[in-house]
């Protein structure tokens, strides 16, 4: 197995991270189509925001599968948002297409309010280095930006959403605070598809509601 912390940086120094991306992004809507009423997570790279045409590749392939761009969630980390108006355009075009955009990582980065409001975005994601050190007296101050970003975040209407939940103090913490929605080793590991469905049928069978494939602290996040 190799992270892929590893093979990104590889893929965009080489440019295979545009056949790389088009292939995954192929992939989470083939698999949307089988699980209706599910949303699927798909990163992308900042580098990809500067091939050409990509916004109509990206509506190109969801044309080819049949896919509601609705299921489908591209998430981006800040330094997507430090791009020029190429970028700005781009995301305007795909969430005006249907497709909902998520901010990742935030708060680890240039975190700034203006790209909120520059860019519409559906959602944003807390930095797991926030939620790792709840409960540690070496960073009391974490709470305290979890909070301020999820008041922030409700407040303008977006969805939030906190990475890394790995202990029931932290996600009772979260739940507590106002986090939409929870994802972390304590729902679930990462999961070959066959077994994603497996769990969502067990799901079934025990009688609880499928929603989006996110989590409210209940149900694990698969992206």
């Amino acid at each position: 197995m190799i992270s892929p912390d590893q093979f990104l940086p590889v893929a965009e120094e080489t440019g295979l991270i545009g056949p790389l991306g088009e292939m995954v992004l192929r992939q989470a809507c083939m698999t949307a189509r089988r699980w209706p009423g599910l949303s699927i997570a798909v990163n992308l790279s900042a580098n990809q925001f500067r091939l050409s045409g990509f916004a109509e590749r990206v509506m190109e392939i969801v044309r080819e599968t049949g896919t509601d761009p609705s299921q489908i969630e591209l998430e981006v980390t800040e330094s997507v948002l430090l791009g020029d108006t190429v970028t700005r355009d781009a995301l305007k075009t795909l969430r005006g297409m249907g497709f909902k955009i998520a901010l990742d990582d935030f708060g680890s980065g240039h975190s700034s309010l203006s790209y909120l409001r520059q860019y519409e975005v559906d959602k944003i994601k807390i930095d797991r280095s926030f939620v790792q050190h709840l409960g540690h007296s070496a960073d009391a101050d974490s709470a305290a930006i979890i909070r301020a970003i999820t008041t922030l975040g409700r407040t303008i209407g977006l969805t939030v959403v906190a990475e890394g939940v790995e202990t029931e103090d932290q996600r009772h913490f979260l739940a507590m605070t106002g986090c939409d929605e929870l994802q972390g080793y304590l729902f679930a590991r990462a999961l070959p598809e066959e077994k994603i469905a497996a769990l969502l049928a067990d799901e079934r069978r025990s009688g609880m509601t499928a929603g989006p494939a996110t989590s409210n602290g209940k149900r694990p996040s698969f992206s």
